[in-house]
């Protein structure tokens, strides 16, 4: 086998360049993916499930990246024409994402067209992401190794610190961080075309810098002999069951920790809003509760022609002044101020209602109903349909109303006859209200505790290989991590975060660079690649495993009817990761490799 040459410093910053773009892609999602599902309507208990997507298409992604680049060849190279397919498909998903609220599709149809773009961007970002890490293994000698891969971890960091800042950066520049209800800010709007527009140019100098050894090179450096080229490689099974010790207890470290970082990024952003912005709650209605039943549906109508509730949003009948009720769609008080529109209340600039139900309206000196004056406007409060009905009436249940030509068109409807409307009431759910300033000042914190907790992993890193045992330093910066997930769940000023982020930060670091440091020490022969792929379904699974759980956990811990206790989420988190630091112990390592080296470990960030 041919030694590798020892390549110059630009040479080996080209190799990983790109993965500065492909980064920020990443950093946006992982931040703001909660972020934009809350804002367009999502239930925060079904949060967790939106966050299946990424690591189920990084288990299926990566293996196959992994196992056809090591067989592919043609005029863009072996890894290259996956960055390319990869990336494409990540700049254009990047622009439509954050945008899903934008189209003015219902809440459940722009939920569904941000499942559909998450998808397709995390698909991409798994097969951008991967053939810069295989690049370094292809293409550098042992001895430059340590250095290849810190010039690819300061660029991971230093992408991820650039994604995460964005929407604050943009906010301090004066770009608007608020929009209307439903539609996400365009901070964050901005911040994934800019990361869109990053990642485009970062791919195109990686195509015109890297130039990938041909086959017979390449076998001739990697020690590949043409019979060993032609022989059938083993079956993905067969290389399980073949599989070193240290690919299994490893991955059993692994389940803990990723799965307590999957519930960082989807429940972070609410528990700080919450926590340390005191973000205002909303309330919204589930249904109609009538003899212990609940009637639940985007829409509730009466008699198929009344929208009474409009996907979770109580609508006005009308407004009860001087004793009199005044049915109308527009209301407004002092002349220019309108509380209500369309039969909705309407909410102020800060995403708040201007009125509330069974509430008498403070500071009114002149009243108008759908332009009529009322005269008598004293102890005047606005009344919702429900309250205005008299005995039996028939409830509809439906998936669809349409308002064509004035008119109420229902679909996938079923009616109920109701006996009595007085023996009703509402069930109804709490939420961060999404829509005010102090939910989007959060969301851009959180931003930037994200860069906080990638600065802090950094210099942890380089701490790293200073511990004598790496079992030892590994299970303490998980320990470190743990502590900073429990200070997260009840911390409630937003400068003290910075600790807990850079405790998180610790925990981090070492999982980025210990697992696969230990592993490849443990993997000889030529499919490496595919190990890589396949020992990425020690990240995905236990992440599926927590988006399945989250939602039931959470479920467990509210009540009906108030704020869901996301930060509680983060309390389990640290006992999680609390396990995983204890688990290292049982890692099985080879011989000769359980002192720590003196190069810098390993740095990956698989998804």
């Amino acid at each position: 086998m041919k030694t590798k040459p020892d390549l110059g410093f630009w040479k080996l910053w080209n190799l990983s360049f790109g993965f500065f773009g492909v980064q920020i892609a990443y950093a946006l999602q992982s931040a703001n993916v909660s972020r934009i599902f809350t804002t367009i309507g999502a239930d925060p208990h079904d949060l967790s499930y939106f966050w299946i997507l990424p690591p189920l298409m990084g288990l299926i992604v990566q293996p196959v990246v992994g196992i056809f680049s090591d067989r592919t060849w043609n005029r863009f190279g072996r890894r290259l024409p996956y960055l390319i397919l990869g990336a494409t498909i990540a700049v254009i998903v990047m622009c439509l994402l954050p945008n899903a609220g934008s189209f003015h599709f219902t809440v459940s149809s722009a939920i569904l067209f941000g499942l559909v773009a998450l998808m397709m961007l995390d698909t991409s970002i798994n097969m951008a992401m991967q053939p810069f890490k295989m690049l370094v293994g292809d293409m550098v000698n042992e001895k430059q190794k340590s250095k290849a891969y810190s010039i690819q971890s300061f660029l991971c960091n230093a992408g991820s610190v650039v994604g995460f800042i964005f929407p604050i950066c943009l906010g301090w520049l004066g770009m608007k961080n608020v929009a209307p209800t439903g539609v996400v800010p365009p901070t964050v709007i901005w911040s994934f075309y800019i990361g869109a527009a990053i990642l485009l140019v970062c791919v195109i100098y990686s195509l015109i810098k890297i130039k990938e050894w041909p086959p017979q090179v390449y076998n001739e450096y990697n020690g590949i002999s043409e019979s060993a080229q032609k022989e059938k490689s083993p079956g993905v099974v067969k290389l399980l069951v073949k599989a070193p010790t240290t690919f299994w207890t490893v991955g059993l470290v692994q389940f803990f920790c990723w799965f307590a970082f999957l519930f960082l990024w989807t429940y972070a952003t609410n528990t700080v809003a919450h926590n340390a912005f005191k973000t205002p709650t909303t309330t919204s209605i589930v249904g109609i509760n009538y003899e212990g039943r609940t009637y639940g549906a985007n829409y509730l109508l009466i008699d198929n022609d009344v929208t009474i509730v409009d996907h979770g949003k109580l609508m006005v009948a009308g407004i009860e002044a001087g004793g009199v009720f005044h049915k109308g769609g527009t209301i407004v008080i002092n002349g220019t101020d309108t509380v209500v529109n369309n039969h909705a209340v309407v909410s102020n600039n800060e995403g708040i209602d201007k009125v509330s139900f069974n509430e008498v309206i403070p500071g009114i000196n002149s009243l108008s109903v759908d332009g009529q004056n009322i005269p008598n406007f004293s102890g005047a409060t606005i009344k919702d349909y429900l309250s205005q009905i008299q005995g039996a009436f028939k409830l509809t249940e439906a998936a669809i109303v349409a308002n064509v030509d004035g008119k109420v068109s229902v679909e996938d409807a079923s009616s109920y006859e109701i006996g009595s409307a007085s023996a009703c009431s509402y069930e109804t759910k709490t939420i961060l209200n999404s829509a005010t300033p102090q939910y989007n000042d959060a969301g851009n914190w959180v931003g930037l505790l994200y860069a906080v907790q990638a600065l802090g992993s950094v210099c942890w890193a380089l701490l790293l290989p200073k511990f004598k045992s790496r079992k030892l330093s590994y299970s303490l910066s998980l320990l470190l991590a743990a502590g900073g997930f429990m200070m997260l769940a009840f911390i409630t000023n937003q400068w003290i975060l910075f600790i807990a982020f850079v405790l998180i930060g610790c925990g981090w670091a070492a999982m980025l660079a210990w697992p696969f440091t230990i592993l490849t020490n443990s993997l000889k022969g030529g499919n490496i690649g595919t190990y890589l792929g396949l020992f990425n379904g020690t990240i995905t699974i236990p992440q599926i495993v927590a988006a399945l759980a989250g939602g039931w956990i959470l479920s467990l811990m509210s009540h009906q009817g108030e704020l869901a206790p996301e930060y509680m989420m983060m309390f389990i988190a640290g006992i999680a990761i609390g396990i995983g630091a204890l688990c290292v112990f049982i890692i099985k390592e080879g011989p000769g490799e359980k002192e720590a080296p003196v190069e810098t470990p390993v740095i990956s960030d698989e998804i």
